[in-house]
């Protein structure tokens, strides 16, 4: 078996045991996002994490706003009878040392009216800091940057 040594111009390659737990930790923060939970998919952020869009004025702070504010965001869709699903892919991920992880990937949101066929409803590049920590890994910072906006 060969190994290639990154070129200085090439980024570091993360091993595959943490892109496994990346790709687990993603799966595990959608799911809860599209069942409901807005108070277990803010779990998924550092107590001090940030929640930006490019779509939105100011980023969300803290475990608490970021709760806050998608619990009300999960109503609305809730109470529109759409479902939502988030489908993550082409990720992306370097190591920034061996407790922080940066990742690139892209994120479409998929909804579906009662009855209806599904359609989708958001196209995203998203960025992330992802700390290890003794809750698993977390996100320190999120950005989500909506296509087609400036």
């Amino acid at each position: 078996m060969s190994t290639t040594t990154p070129t200085s111009n090439s980024p570091a390659l993360l091993d595959a045991e943490r892109y496994h737990q990346i790709q687990q930790f993603y799966a595990t923060q959608m799911q809860l996002l599209d069942d409901g939970a807005a108070a277990a998919w803010a779990g998924t952020f550092t107590e001090d994490g940030v929640f930006a869009q490019n779509v939105k004025p100011e980023p969300w702070r803290g475990r608490a706003q970021i709760t806050e504010r998608m619990t009300v965001g999960l109503a609305r869709v809730a109470a529109s009878g759409l479902v939502r699903r988030h489908w993550f892919g082409m990720l992306a991920a370097r190591p920034d040392g061996p407790d922080l992880v940066r990742t690139r990937y892209y994120a479409v949101v998929y909804q579906t009216p009662w009855g209806g066929r599904a359609e989708v409803y958001l196209s995203t590049m998203c960025e992330d800091e992802l700390v290890r920590t003794d809750e698993g890994w977390l996100v320190r910072y999120r950005m989500v940057a909506h296509d087609g906006v400036g």
